[in-house]
């Protein structure tokens, strides 16, 4: 079998499903392949701060309470015996509430959007390598094997995304690895039955040790408690490669003895665990490039594009989704090959203008914190200081005004500016 299209993209988690929605807005003919079949399970922490429901409303999503969202008005920050509530700051760019739901559910519902757009969405249709071109080395579609059968289908476009995830096997077809040298992360979580399920804030932990050989050691992550307010919570980890520890550590029983520490009435004990503790990889600060290069765009995951002060992928996977919709849909309008390659090779360049300097501060601040003294002082002080951790919310999350905004804003900014755009 063969099929054409416009554009193909590959994977319909919230890249993918983001980017085939606002191309199909744009009035393209998308083919959105995705090797499973919805609902299906994604290890994630299931908390959405405002900068993704932003993207959320700009697809037509309900995001209402009626519509099965759980709303949480801030984050609450534990640590060095110390304990602080900090509200989403109110912005003229971004909502004042984060939001909490699962993702098998969640990434269904961002598929379905794009469906409605006018996306095809072909299910349990698992891609097997790109269709390039003999002479040119560009891609020019892809092998696909689809549904129960295995049917083998051969999918064509002028241009190809991938938005399948951290391993992204189409990238690495094309020869686009993952730069050791930028920061990875590593998720852990479960759910609980918890009468902790329904709360207004997600809560954050900032100390997860290393106990082994009698000695302590402060982990640079933290752990969280997000209320699903279904009777369950997400309980998880995330800690970065830049600890001694990252490769020698089973992260699964650092969870299981972090959970273990919790008040009993909790209940995060293994009688209460609704499903197993799954892991998954935290791909950060653009590592692997180029974003686009031989008629392949890198979206979401695929490209690194998770924050490195906080771990946070969906705002992130769905912002560089409309970006990349943006730039392809003004591409393919060009009037000759030329003129759409010259389009296309800007895709990397707004990357880099919209979070380079974010992205490069992140990675000086995980240097920082892989320092065991430095987290522990940040820990313990921190917390004591609300103007700083406000601050530091703002930060962390990357929520602030572009113009104008409150002296906080200015000074990130500011540093976001100067920064390298690497």
């Amino acid at each position: 079998m063969a099929e054409t299209a416009d554009v193909i993209v590959v994977g319909a988690g919230p890249a993918g499903s983001a980017t085939a929605f606002h191309l199909a807005q744009a009035g393209l003919d998308v083919a959105l392949l995705e090797k499973t079949a919805f609902p299906r399970e994604k290890v994630c922490g299931d908390g959405l701060t405002p900068r993704a429901v932003k993207q959320l409303v700009a697809m037509g999503i309900d995001v209402s309470e009626e519509a099965g969202w759980l709303r949480n008005r801030g984050l609450r920050v534990i640590g060095g015996g110390q304990r602080l509530q900090l509200d989403w700051p109110e912005l003229a760019s971004y909502p004042d509430y984060g939001l909490v739901r699962r993702r098998d559910d969640f990434d269904e519902q961002l598929a379905q959007a794009a469906v409605k757009a006018g996306a095809r969405l072909a299910e349990r249709c698992a891609v097997t390598g790109p269709v390039r071109d003999e002479r040119t080395g560009r891609i020019t579609g892809v092998e696909a094997r689809l549904g129960d059968d295995k049917k083998q289908v051969t999918y064509t476009a002028p241009v190809v995304i991938a938005a399948d995830g951290n391993s992204s096997r189409l990238s690495l077809a094309m020869g686009r690895h993952r730069d050791e040298r930028r920061p990875m992360g590593v998720a852990v979580r479960t759910y609980f039955t918890t009468p902790r399920h329904d709360d207004d804030y997600l809560e954050s932990w900032f100390e997860l040790w290393d106990r082994r050989d009698g000695r302590e050691r402060l982990l640079p992550g933290y752990g969280w408690i997000f209320g699903m307010g279904d009777g369950t919570s997400n309980v998880g980890l995330g800690v970065l490669n830049s600890s001694p520890s990252f490769k020698e550590l089973d992260w699964r029983e650092v969870l299981k003895t972090w959970c273990a520490s919790m008040p009993e009435e909790w209940q995060f004990t293994p009688e209460f665990m609704t499903g197993p503790i799954r892991g998954a990889a935290l791909p950060m600060a653009f590592n692997r490039k180029p974003h686009y290069a031989r008629g392949l765009m890198l979206v979401g995951d695929s490209g690194g594009l998770v924050n490195p002060f906080n771990g946070e992928g969906i705002a992130y996977a769905m912002e560089s989704g409309r970006i990349a919709a943006e730039v392809v849909s003004q591409a393919l309008a060009r009037q000759t090959p030329a003129q759409r390659e010259l389009a296309l090779r800007a895709y990397s360049k707004v990357l880099r203008d919209t979070y380079g300097g974010y992205y490069s501060l992140g990675r000086a601040f995980v240097q920082l914190i892989s320092n065991p003294r430095i987290m522990r002082i940040a820990a313990e002080r921190g917390l004591s200081h609300p103007v700083l951790m406000r601050f530091l919310l703002k930060l962390l999350a990357n929520l602030t005004d572009p113009t104008g905004g409150d002296a906080m804003d200015r000074v990130i900014n500011g540093l976001t500016k100067v920064a390298p755009r690497a």
